[in-house]
């Protein structure tokens, strides 16, 4: 049998994913969760070339530059379901309209860690393949 079986039909991913980030957010005395999704490859790649922007150097050549900050953001809206940081209503009660400002207005530095993290896990950067396969 061939392994081409294995990628034509892969284990699904967990496509979302409910957590506590923070105490601070609560509804009736609970805690309200973030819901996260994973981000694909394909995601990535473009959320990482709308962050590089190429300039012309003065030799002529093309040189490009990399704003890790904006992707670092970009990555975090993109992977958040809940609360949608695009919302009108969320951005006006963080007083922008600008949908990449409110997670730094409205997380504490922890609280963004530890929804970037989440969302990094989920998208599958945190998979221990070696520890899996010895299973």
């Amino acid at each position: 049998m061939s392994n081409l079986e294995a990628f034509l039909h892969p284990v699904q991913a967990q496509e979302t994913k409910k957590i506590i980030i923070s105490n601070r957010f609560q509804q009736d005395g609970q805690p309200v969760p973030f819901v996260i999704r994973a981000l694909s490859e394909e995601e990535s790649r473009k959320i990482r070339e709308s962050c590089t922007r190429k300039t012309r150097n003065r030799a002529g050549g093309v040189s490009s530059e990399f704003n890790a900050d904006a992707f670092s953001v970009k990555m975090l809206i993109a992977g958040t379901v809940t609360p949608d940081f695009n919302s009108a209503e969320l951005c006006s009660a963080y007083g922008t309209m600008d949908p990449m400002e409110v997670p730094g207005r409205m997380l504490l530095a922890g609280e963004y860690g530890r929804l970037s993290d989440a969302i990094a896990e989920l998208s599958g950067f945190d998979d221990n393949i070696e520890g899996q396969a010895k299973n």
